[in-house]
């Protein structure tokens, strides 16, 4: 198995885009997306898009300042309605000498042979934002309340 997982997803455009993505070859991955993608951020509404153009601009954006961006499909199966599941993650260095990491799900819908829209749910890797205890205590009283007061 390749150490990117990209061969744990079926063949078609979701794989290419994958593969493209690990070889920083724009022009590939953005050929893998219909003109009207619709990528939908359910856990940050505000930053879903339409189009293929923003496809290009942030990954435009992301390999020009993630020289060393890597991504890794974990796991993946296909679903109803043409879609393909994947779990994921990416790393990267930024130019100040910090890293990057993000991981999550993205669900793929297909049509004609290309990615024509996405559930994308991705979300930066916390080291240090607390156990499962602060998670429900911020869940329950917000930051306000995080504090111990027993």
């Amino acid at each position: 198995m390749d150490a990117s997982g990209v061969d744990r997803l079926p063949e078609g455009p979701v794989k290419r885009m994958m593969a493209a993505a690990n070889r920083h070859d724009l022009e590939e991955m953005v050929a893998e997306f219909a003109e009207d993608y619709e990528n939908t951020t359910p856990a940050h509404p505000a930053r879903s898009f339409t189009g293929s153009a923003q496809v290009r601009k942030n990954w435009a954006a992301l390999f020009a300042g993630l020289p060393d961006l890597t991504l890794t499909v974990h796991d993946a199966t296909t679903g109803a309605s043409n879609t393909v599941w994947m779990e994921w993650s990416n790393r990267g260095t930024r130019p100040d000498g910090s890293v990057t990491s993000s991981a999550g799900v993205a669900i793929f819908t297909v049509r004609d042979d290309r990615i024509a829209a996405a559930h994308f749910y991705l979300e930066p890797v916390e080291h240090e934002s607390g156990d499962v205890n602060a998670a429900v205590a911020m869940a329950v009283r917000g930051a306000a309340g995080s504090g111990d007061r027993s």
